[in-house]
């Protein structure tokens, strides 16, 4: 058995904030459910942004207040500012998620800022409430920027660096837009890992290209432990042109296992809550192996392989 991974589900934020019809709260609350009973790290239930900016998530509270929560899962929240992780505390929730890009124009057009203007934000959420409720940061944009190119690997140390000295518990590192190759990958990996070894390193990647679970891949076999998925493959950056959703969560745990990684997340129980999702969004899902099946499920031989094999006896 290879490595124990961790995967964290973010379908009900990253997920659903970009669908265009609502989710209706009861089956927000019943999907998270679901997913706490298959063995996941943590779930990204919400973000406690503003109402008028996500629409789709305007029930956080609510949908906070009625998961059942399940020991050894992690319930975290995306939160933008002091404000949002002042409503966010009421809730109870296991983790703060905050989130900046390490490309200028990628958080202007995003977060409608400078970064040095989102660090500030966060860094006063990271002052307030670090001694109350564990804090991860997820760099956006790390891999490459659709309006600006190429991100420098100095560029995302050097953000890493200074939210690791605000004392933050854990790090993602996301390929917000799906410009990432596994080369790329492997070497960003060794570095973030030399020098931030002390923090919790989780990976975000984007199917944007075909190279989701290549990345995965990449990643894994350079010692990376901590994933982000989405279940069905939902979601997506509104600012990267043509960009299809996160890597599919059941598709990178199914190549995991079968590659002897212990994920940690029991498939039989995640794959019939997968094939429910498109009925739950209105809309078919890029998710493969809750189509196919897992490549243990096996079929019986037509009729005419009996006929055969008496033929050739």
């Amino acid at each position: 058995m290879k490595q124990r991974i961790h995967f964290n589900e973010v379908v009900t934020r990253d997920g659903f904030q970009m669908e265009p019809e609502f989710v209706p709260t009861d089956s927000k609350v019943a999907l998270i459910n679901a997913l706490s009973q298959c063995g996941y790290a943590k779930i990204e239930v919400t973000s406690f942004t503003s109402v008028k900016a996500i629409p789709m998530l305007r029930d956080a509270e609510e949908v906070m207040g009625r998961i059942e929560r399940v020991p050894g899962v992690e319930y975290t929240v995306l939160v933008p500012n002091l404000r949002g992780a002042e409503r966010a505390m009421e809730s109870r929730p296991d983790e703060f998620n905050l989130v900046m890009s390490t490309s200028e124009t990628h958080n202007l057009a995003n977060l409608r800022m400078p970064r040095e203007h989102s660090f500030a934000a966060l860094r006063d959420v990271v002052a307030r409430y670090a001694q109350q409720v564990p804090i991860n940061v997820s760099l956006s944009a790390c891999f490459g920027c659709p309006m600006e190119g190429d991100v420098p690997q100095a560029e995302v140390l050097r953000w890493a660096q200074r939210f690791a000295d605000l004392g933050v518990r854990g790090l993602t590192i996301c390929d917000t837009t799906g410009m990432a190759h596994p080369e790329q990958v492997a070497r960003m990996c060794d570095v973030l890992q030399a020098r931030f070894a002390h923090l919790q390193l989780t990976l975000h990647f984007h199917n944007t290209r075909g190279m989701g679970l290549a990345n995965v891949l990449a990643a894994a076999q350079s010692g990376i432990d901590r994933f982000d998925g989405s279940l069905g493959g939902l979601g997506g950056c509104p600012y990267a042109p043509g960009a299809s959703g996160n890597i599919s969560s059941e598709d990178a745990i199914h190549m995991l296992d079968a590659m002897g990684y212990d994920t940690g997340i029991d498939l039989a129980r995640l794959l019939p809550i997968a094939r429910e999702l498109p009925a739950i969004v209105g809309h078919t899902v890029p998710g493969q192996v809750a189509q196919s099946g897992m490549i243990t499920d096996l079929h019986p031989a037509p009729p005419s392989v009996a006929e055969l094999k008496k033929e050739f006896q």
